[in-house]
């Protein structure tokens, strides 16, 4: 595409397995660091060498030192230099002293993966004409054409198999169509390989795809097509109800809707597939993509969010690559074969999961749905050996009944977030001594951490090395108030070790903040600004965050999830860990709900009971006592056979923090805690009255 490139040039140097420290590291890291700026240029990596054995092609002029060197760039060799000399200077320090700082060298491994990763991202995107995701992922098309790219039931599909039918699809959609590079396009699709080709396919065009949530509806559906513009919509016929529904509101929008299926019981929407398949597959000409560069808009991903409307995160090149690399970073070979049953509608699934695939030429085995009954049957089945998760479908596959053949299996690591340390625990207990990478990221953040020591329940880790590179803070928040705490001069306030904080991450060059299609007012609300002196601007992460003593992060809560009950803050994830144990509950959802006559709102829980299990308020009423400070402990409960939620996994509580615990309006049973009983009894029509005219103290 454009420019000749050599064949096979996607670098595959990677740090050894195991990075936890130790000499074997540390010659490593001092070896990558040493060469990355030796001869006065930089390289990718240690000793990089084209995938079928041929050298590096001589460093373009962009990246050798002299006059017109791109400032970014010696910055960025600077920054190398400096740290391979502090590799050397540690070399040096006896190791009789290493047990003063115990993490520094497994800190500094993960900082150097990182500045690889960064610069190798970099180098690509810096070349003319940038080399993009899509042109790694045609680079092991053109090396590896047979392995297998896609799984999917009994289909298999090689990396030839994607390049050509991305190629079709792409010829029909820009002759049939006449899509123009930069617009973009709606995708309506579930899990299956044509998600996959139509996002190349869509890349090789220049054209933006975006990522529609399957689930959404109605408004919200017509909501998430105006914020990114959509003029076109590509949709499964899987999906046929939720086009039908909103297609006259889509038309008069001026809208063009197409099924990528061979037939169409609509009228009006015309079957794409017959085309798609006469389609010649041939690679497309270069100049669909002539303008791409790395801040080049290449998706928009719209945020789960369990309240309110969905919003279009902008992904440019750079970030998309940056995000495809993070499978690298947890150690993803080459040889591996990861298993994703996430949405790829999301950036987990699409970005890390099948996005990872691209980035380092490994197998995606893909699943419509997910399924706790199937899961390791399936990864016996397709001989995998990573998983994507997210927390809640671990707390799934734990749920499971135990069967003899539960560590008979391959995977040797876990990607995913979300992950609370009961289930963390019990999961390893249970299904063997799977490497667990733990992450933490927002889809439309601009950066996060990676839990690179295998620290359970961590996060990751407040790297001093990483700090540099991206300038983040806990900030003081006034849960009540809805907002960060201040100083006299209206500056924030940092917190202590062991305290909980709101993450904040500065806004700078090297991480910025894209924000969100066609809602300038939301792309505001998330810029913090005045936080550390006047005129800074940080990305308000929306999530609070505690580092203990050892520098460890931990996630606590989201603001809005967190609510303040007797002037103290509860902290919902915190209560639901403690409340998991109980071992009558098979999930449970903890939330605040407003009291008349109450400052703040009053915890209740929404619990799923096990199969054949009752409520035992006595029990509970004990448990929650011994366990929990008294204004955290529920003062309601209500019974639900399924709690709701996302596409993603993530737990709605906007319903029901809206519904209260009104028994006239629920009729799933309620539960009110009894102190005078010390038990949780019945929530019935008088006791509820008795609450609302304050004659019950809560």
């Amino acid at each position: 595409m454009g420019a000749t490139r050599p064949r096979c040039s996607t670098p595959r140097g990677r740090a050894p397995a195991g990075e936890g420290g130790g000499k074997k590291n540390g010659e490593w890291v001092g070896k990558v660091l040493a060469n990355t700026v030796k001869r006065g240029r930089v390289l990718v990596a240690t000793g990089a060498r084209c995938a079928r054995g041929g050298p590096w092609p001589p460093a373009p002029s962009w990246c050798r030192w002299g006059p017109g060197t791109p400032v970014s760039m010696v910055l960025g060799a600077v920054a190398v230099a400096v740290l391979a000399g502090l590799v050397l200077l540690l070399l040096l320090v006896p190791p009789v002293t290493w047990h003063l700082v115990p993490f520094l060298w497994v800190d500094l491994v993960a900082f150097g993966a990182l500045v690889r990763s960064s610069l190798r991202c970099q180098w690509r995107l810096n070349r003319r004409p940038p080399v993009t995701l899509l042109d790694v992922f045609q680079d092991h098309a053109r090396c590896q054409p047979r392995r297998p790219l896609l799984r999917f039931q009994e289909e298999v599909y090689t990396y030839e198999d994607v390049e050509r039918q991305s190629n079709r699809a792409a010829r029909a959609l820009g002759h049939q169509l006449g899509l123009q590079p930069g617009q973009p396009v709606g995708v309506l699709l579930p899990n299956e390989p044509t998600y996959v080709w139509t996002w190349l396919a869509l890349a090789k065009l220049g054209c933006p795809m975006a990522c529609l949530n399957c689930n959404v509806r109605g408004q919200a559906l017509r909501h998430a097509l105006a914020a990114a513009r959509i003029t076109l919509l590509l949709a499964s016929l899987d999906l046929q109800a939720a086009v039908e529904e909103v297609l006259p509101a889509l038309q008069h929008d001026g809208i063009r809707v197409f099924y990528l299926s061979s037939t169409s019981p609509t009228p009006g929407v015309e079957a794409l597939l017959p085309t798609i398949k006469a389609a010649s597959d041939e690679p497309l000409p270069s100049h669909h993509r002539a303008g791409t560069t790395a801040s080049s808009k290449a998706m928009y991903i719209y945020t789960s969010g369990t309240t309110g409307l969905p919003k279009a995160a902008v992904i440019t090149e750079k970030k998309l690559m940056m995000v495809a690399s993070l499978g690298r970073l947890c150690g993803l070979r080459p040889d591996d074969v990861i298993y994703t049953t996430l949405p790829l509608y999301h950036s987990a699934g699409l970005l890390i999961g099948v996005g990872g695939c691209f980035e380092v030429g490994a197998t995606c085995v893909l699943r419509a749905k997910f399924s706790a009954s199937q899961f390791w049957d399936d990864c016996r089945r397709y001989n995998v050996s990573v998983i994507q998760y997210v927390g809640e479908l671990m707390r799934y596959l734990c749920n499971t009944p135990k069967r003899p053949n539960d560590r008979e299996h391959g995977v040797r690591m876990a990607l995913g977030n979300g992950l609370r340390a009961e289930v963390w625990k019990e999961f390893l207990q249970r299904f063997g001594p799977i490497s667990i990478c733990e992450f933490y990221g927002a889809t439309e953040g601009n950066a996060g951490f990676i839990n690179y020591t295998g620290k359970i329940g961590a996060v990751g880790r407040a790297n001093m090395f990483l700090k540099s590179f991206a300038p983040f803070e806990l900030i003081k928040y006034n849960v009540e108030a809805d907002e960060p705490v201040r100083d006299e001069r209206g500056l924030c306030i940092r917190v202590r070790p062991g305290e909980s904080g709101l993450l904040v991450i500065k806004i700078t060059k090297n991480t910025p903040f894209h924000g969100y299609a066609g809602d300038s007012q939301k792309t505001e609300k998330k810029i913090l600004r005045d936080v550390l002196v006047k005129g800074d601007a940080f990305f308000n992460s929306g999530d609070l965050l505690m580092i203990d003593h050892e520098k460890f992060v931990y996630f606590q809560d989201r603001v809005g999830d967190t609510f303040r009950w007797k002037g103290e803050n509860v902290a919902t994830t915190e209560v639901e860990a403690t409340l998991a144990m109980v071992d009558f509950i098979q999930e449970v959802n903890v939330y605040g709900v407003s009291v008349p006559g109450c400052e703040g709102r009053c915890g209740m829980a929404a619990i799923r009971l096990k199969a054949g299990a009752s409520f035992e308020g006595e029990s509970f009423y004990t448990f929650t006592g011994d366990t929990l400070p008294s204004y955290a402990a529920p003062r309601f409960v209500r019974i639900q056979d399924a709690l709701e939620i996302t596409g993603t996994f993530k737990q709605c509580k906007g319903n029901l923090v809206k519904e209260g615990f009104d028994p006239n309006v629920i009729k799933d049973p309620l539960f009110f805690r009894d102190d005078k009983k010390k038990s949780y009894v019945p929530l019935n029509p008088d006791t509820y009255a008795a609450i609302l005219d304050m004659k019950l103290n809560l």
